[in-house]
């Protein structure tokens, strides 16, 4: 598969291991792949992410990336499945965060010494660049550039598609940003 990543899309894939090493990561997650898209500037997802989520706004994405994180990486479809239990995530958080210190969900993804070889993907991640395979696929394109790999971001599910669609980031406007408008 890899070997029908474009240039941009390998740059990405390498960027979100880079992102991993920064962070201390045990392994390369979606949200590293988004990372390594918003780092890019000359691309076709480069491309969309300003135009549908301006560099202004980026902040704020970041932010509800990190409180995400803090959530443990649980949706909000995942919080309120657990309020249907009973159980309010919030309080939950607040919780652990006062016995084990701020951030203590989010915990478990940091590597305190040297990780020996490649980082592996996460499941997750794997899903994203096997979702833009099938994305290239869908629309035709003989590729997989970083602009599907965006696509397959948007569809995934979870934090990062959340994240996305919160910021007007989703397959249709991505879709559209990429593609230019249908002909009527």
């Amino acid at each position: 598969m890899f070997e029908r990543f474009t240039k941009a899309a390998r740059s990405v894939v390498k960027g979100a291991v880079e992102h991993a090493e920064r962070d201390g990561a045990r392994a390369v997650t979606h949200e590293h792949l988004l990372l390594a898209l918003l780092d890019r500037d000359d691309t076709p997802a480069a491309a969309a992410l300003r135009q549908l989520c301006p560099p202004g706004r980026r902040p704020s994405l970041l932010a509800a990336l990190a409180d995400a994180r803090r959530r443990a990486g649980l949706s909000r479809a995942d919080a309120e499945a657990l309020a249907g239990l009973g159980i309010d995530l919030g309080a939950l958080v607040a919780r652990v965060e006062q016995t084990h210190g701020t951030g203590a969900l989010a915990g478990g993804h940091k590597d305190p010494g040297r990780w020996p070889g490649r980082r592996p993907f996460s499941r997750e991640a794997k899903s994203v660049l096997v979702q833009s395979l099938r994305v290239a696929l869908a629309r035709k394109d003989r590729e997989i550039g970083d602009e599907h790999i965006l696509l397959a971001l948007t569809t995934t599910g979870g934090i990062v598609a959340e994240a996305l669609a919160d910021h007007g980031v989703t397959y249709a406007s991505v879709d559209t940003a990429v593609s230019g408008p249908a002909a009527p």
